[in-house]
Formats: structure tokens, C-alpha cells, sequence
């Protein structure tokens, strides 16, 4: 089930975060306003040229300097995740057996990372490829259940900044994009709020058929891969209000 207040705030957060240096305390604001213990945005690939431009994250300083001087970069699987497609990827599901690998996670519980996790893969419409990851302390059971009530809102909120983080650094400009129609805004504003394209048919009496003909022409207009990356980006660039 959406939090439609929870998410709206969010992404108000978000939107205020305009500069680079705003990223991290929006983080922090996200992070409690969820239950978890943190976040980490990364930057893999900016469509032009060179590894791993930019990356926020809410981890200890520590730790982010022993990550980042041990290039624990090239041997995390969750990095991995990207070549898997564009699905959330629990951290359970994540090839640890390797000795690097196991290690790596080891060294991360003693910092207090979190036994749990999820990694939303982002693929921009230029070749950019990002990574939005979230930890939690929390028991097996209870992490189950905050991850299932917040799914959705996490993958929405996963494209919202990558489109923020991306215009906050300067690694892309904001282009142009066509204005949506009445009816491709009514289809996402529902999508948001957690309905489904059965459901949003229902809504707006209109066919099911037609709901998907206007989250695909929506997509096709913001340059969208998925249908959460059309959600986030207009609301980034204010087509719809959430």
C-alpha cells in the first residue's frame, strides 16, 4: 500500500535539494522518514566517459573511506546488479560465496551497514547508469515487511534522484520534453499513488488497453525507461503533482 503523504514529502525533498551539497542531509531526511539505516546513490557510468563520477551516501565516513581506498568498488556483486536489468534486487539474493565478497559484507556489518538491503538499478535514456541502495538493522521479519510497504515509493523515489542528483552536479543538462496530455498525467498521478493499469482503467473509465497506451506514449515523450522512471521525471519537472 502507497503512502501518498509519505511519498509526496519525499519528493518535496527532494526537489528542494538543488545543489550538490543539499544531496546528503535529503538523504538523511529520506532515510528516517523510511526506517532505514541509509542510502547510497552511485553514479556507475554519466554517458560520456570514466568510472563511478559522483556518489552520496549516508554511511559512516569511515567506512566510505575503507570502501573507496580497498576499491571495494570492483568486487561488490550489488554492483552487479546493474547487468541483471531494471527490477529491485534484495541483497539476499546477491552471490556472496566468494571470499572477496564475503569478506566485503563482513567488514560492512562491523560498520554497522546492515544486514539488510535493496538495490534499485536507474538506466538513464543517455547511457547513464546508476544505483540507489538502502540498508536496514532490522530484524528478518520486520525488513520484510518495510520492504513490501515501500517498494514502490523507493522506486520512485530511485529515479526522482537520479534525475536530481544528475542536474545537482552538472554531469547532465535538464533537456527538452513534450507536455504531457491530460490523460497520460491522470494515468501517472494514479500509477504513483500505487494503482494499476486494471485499476486506473477503473478510475478513469476508459480501456486497460488505453491505460497502457498512455504510459507508453508518456515514457516515449520524457524519455523513460520504465514507467516509475516516467512517474519521477514528471514530477522532477513538475507535468505532474504527487
Amino acid at each position: 500500500m502507497v503512502d501518498h503523504h509519505r511519498l509526496s514529502l519525499s519528493l518535496r525533498t527532494l526537489h528542494a535539494a538543488k545543489h550538490r551539497e543539499a544531496l546528503r542531509p535529503a538523504l538523511d531526511e529520506l532515510g528516517a522518514r523510511y526506517g532505514l539505516s541509509h542510502m547510497t546513490f552511485l553514479v556507475v557510468y554519466n554517458g560520456k566517459s570514466g568510472l563511478y563520477p559522483y556518489y552520496c551516501t549516508t554511511y559512516p565516513e569511515t567506512w566510505t573511506e575503507i570502501y573507496v581506498h580497498k576499491r571495494y568498488f570492483d568486487i561488490d556483486p550489488v554492483i552487479d546488479v546493474l547487468r541483471w536489468g531494471f527490477l529491485p534486487v534484495d541483497w539476499s539474493s546477491v552471490d556472496r560465496r566468494s571470499a572477496p565478497a564475503a569478506r566485503l559484507f563482513d567488514e560492512a556489518r562491523s560498520h554497522n551497514i546492515g544486514p539488510h538491503g535493496l538495490t534499485i538499478p536507474i538506466r538513464g535514456p543517455k547511457g547513464e547508469r546508476c544505483l540507489f541502495s538502502v540498508t536496514s538493522n532490522l530484524s528478518k521479519r520486520d525488513w520484510s515487511r518495510l520492504r513490501a510497504s515501500s517498494i514502490h515509493e523507493l522506486q520512485i523515489l530511485s529515479h526522482y534522484l537520479h534525475e536530481t542528483v544528475l542536474s545537482a552536479t552538472g554531469l547532465r543538462e535538464l533537456g527538452r520534453y513534450r507536455d504531457l496530455s491530460r490523460r497520460e498525467g491522470q494515468c501517472l498521478q494514479l500509477l504513483a499513488r500505487g494503482r494499476i493499469s486494471k485499476q486506473i482503467a477503473a478510475d478513469l473509465e476508459i480501456s486497460e488497453n488505453s491505460v497502457k497506451l498512455y504510459l507508453r506514449s508518456a515514457r516515449l515523450k520524457l524519455g523513460a525507461s520504465t514507467s516509475h522512471h516516467a512517474v519521477a521525471k514528471a514530477s522532477f519537472l513538475e507535468l505532474i503533482e504527487i
